[in-house]
């Protein structure tokens, strides 16, 4: 999704070395600049959501470290400091501040949860700091205000969504009943809510015979799973994510329950090698984008390939979703600076003239092209699949891949996802691309 990072770092007079992974800027002869660019990064460092935040670190700092080797970003070193969400959000504000105000960070990438990012966004606008919303999926933020200094470098919740259940009318429409097993909070609420509203314009007259929510942080699913294997639902729809998600399967699977009902697993990519051979074939899964490990396609195969294998030596994984986003907010960051410096001539960018830069941007990332709307939210393609086995992988990989168009499956500008999904019609089926093989 993103673009012209390449053209931009030539600008700035630095070219990216054959090794690096990501495009980093040179010398760009301006005045007043800063002896490091202080980036400000929140994640989950602690708590069960640090499954998804310690890997997005991990990622950010082997793409600084590759930066940096490269000339840093207008010829400025980049030095991060990171932040924990797992305290909470009152303690995340505090920190947003402290980063601004006692730490003089250029920019701030914020954030996994979707509470946090709702938090942060409004301290962007009164702080006028360019903020970076790097993983977070709700579609509030830019439903509900706007946010001169907040931009959204990757998808959000609604494609996230739209995506697997077009992907499901698709290729197995004759589903009559549905189950849905989310966590009991507001990702699991509004994600079927969004699920809800695109189903019943699609696909009028699925009947619901459950919706359950578990508490967050659950455990044991047996009474949930006992329900399902009593009331067989042709779909059960489920968006949990982390250790939820890899307990869930784990235990549905012993008692074939999917088996018997197709799941729907719109963020199961980042549990996959958790899972191992315990996630059966045959179901849907999604990756909050387009960054499969097996895509079909990517923009740039070698630049895709490097990112995955010197990842994968260094921590012995194969990075998953949020590291993939994290790359993306990181070459936003080069294309945004890139831009700046050379619309101001040469020199250093203010924060205005910064943010200025993010408006309507277009970047590069390793399997496709990304933009910012003129609202700042992100356009990202969706891949979904269905889960299968390959020799390639000792884990789930989706076959039978399909890579939706970001506009085709985002709420337009000035319209609120929920009543827009409302609107839609069957015959958006036919826009569904073709399956390509991975």
């Amino acid at each position: 999704m993103p673009h012209a990072v390449s053209r931009r770092a030539a600008l700035l007079g630095a070219a990216a070395t054959s090794g690096s992974l990501l495009f980093a800027g040179g010398n760009a002869g301006a005045q007043q600049k800063p002896s490091e660019l202080r980036v400000g990064i929140t994640t989950f460092l602690s708590g069960p959501a640090s499954v998804f935040g310690v890997p997005a670190r991990q990622a950010a700092d082997l793409l600084f470290e590759e930066i940096n080797r490269a000339g840093g970003i207008g010829g400025i070193p980049v030095r991060p400091f990171y932040v924990d969400e797992g305290p909470g959000t009152d303690h995340l504000v505090g920190e947003y501040r402290r980063l601004v105000q006692n730490e003089g960070v250029h920019i701030i990438f914020a954030s996994i949860s979707s509470g946090s990012c709702l938090a942060c966004t409004p301290l962007s606008d009164e702080m006028r700091k360019t903020t970076l919303l790097w993983d977070c999926g709700t579609q509030r933020i830019f439903e509900e205000g706007k946010h001169p200094y907040a931009f959204r470098t990757q998808g959000y919740g609604t494609p996230e969504i739209l995506a697997p259940l077009l992907y499901l009318l698709k290729t197995k429409p004759d589903f009559r009943t549905l189950a849905v097993i989310n966590q009991d909070y507001a990702w699991g609420r509004d994600s079927w809510e969004l699920w809800k509203a695109g189903m019943d314009a699609l696909k009028p007259g699925v009947r619901v015979v459950a919706e359950l929510f578990p508490r967050f942080n659950s455990t044991d699913f047996s009474t949930e799973i006992t329900r399902m294997l009593a009331l067989r639902p042709d779909v059960i729809l489920s968006t949990s994510w982390g250790g939820e998600l890899v307990t869930l399967i784990r235990q549905a699977s012993e008692r074939r329950l999917l088996d018997r009902s197709t799941f729907v697993l719109p963020v199961a990519e980042a549990s996959l090698q958790q899972l191992g051979r315990a996630m059966p074939q045959g179901h849907v899964i999604g990756a909050r984008g387009d960054h499969w490990n097996n895509h079909p396609k990517p923009k740039d195969p070698a630049r895709f390939q490097r990112f995955v294998d010197s990842y994968r030596q260094r921590h012995n994984e194969y990075p998953i979703y949020p590291c993939h986003h994290m790359a993306q907010a990181i070459a936003a960051m080069q294309a945004g600076f890139a831009r700046a410096i050379e619309a101001k001539g040469g020199g250093w960018p203010n924060d205005q003239e910064l943010a200025n830069a993010f408006r309507g941007l277009t970047f590069d990332s390793p399997t496709s092209t990304i933009t910012l709307r003129e609202d700042g939210q992100g356009l990202e393609d969706q891949i979904v699949g269905l889960s299968s086995f390959t020799d390639r992988f000792p884990f789930a990989v989706p076959k039978d891949m399909v890579i939706f168009p970001a506009a085709m499956v985002s709420t337009p500008v000035g319209q609120k996802s929920v009543d827009w999904l409302k609107t839609l019609k069957p015959d958006m089926l036919a826009q569904v691309p073709a399956p390509i093989a991975g």
